[in-house]
């Protein structure tokens, strides 16, 4: 058997297609304890901090800095910081504690299932 030219082109545009958009198709997702996040403070994970403000409220948001795009590493009190230039952000809100950041963290999507947090990007 025989495979034309466009035969095998239209296979392997089927078959890119398909693994293309089966990549797509998966947000990131991370979960954590409720009792792993502490009442005025955060948990960050690999792509997000997980923070609880106020006892029993809790947001999510992207743990990479808008400034310069690198990971935020240290959580303290109701802080995070980016050490790669210093930015600060509260994370009650997301706002900028101090620069050279101009824009406050990403809020994402955060999911309570039974006793776990699910943060989850819809824009990645």
């Amino acid at each position: 058997m025989t495979c034309s030219r466009r035969l095998f082109l239209l296979g392997t545009a089927t078959s890119f297609a398909g693994a293309f958009l089966a990549a797509c198709g998966q947000e990131p997702t991370e979960d954590v304890a409720k009792t792993a996040v502490p009442v005025g403070g955060s948990v960050i994970l690999d792509k997000f901090i997980i923070a609880q403000p106020t006892a029993g409220h809790y947001v999510a948001y992207s743990a990479t800095c808008p400034h310069e795009f690198k990971k935020i590493t240290v959580a303290q009190g109701d802080t995070v910081r980016c050490t790669a230039h210093g930015s600060t952000f509260n994370i009650n809100d997301g706002s900028v504690v101090s620069g050279p950041a101009v824009r406050g963290l990403r809020e994402v999507q955060l999911l309570e299932e039974g006793d776990r947090l699910v943060a989850e990007d819809a824009q990645a």
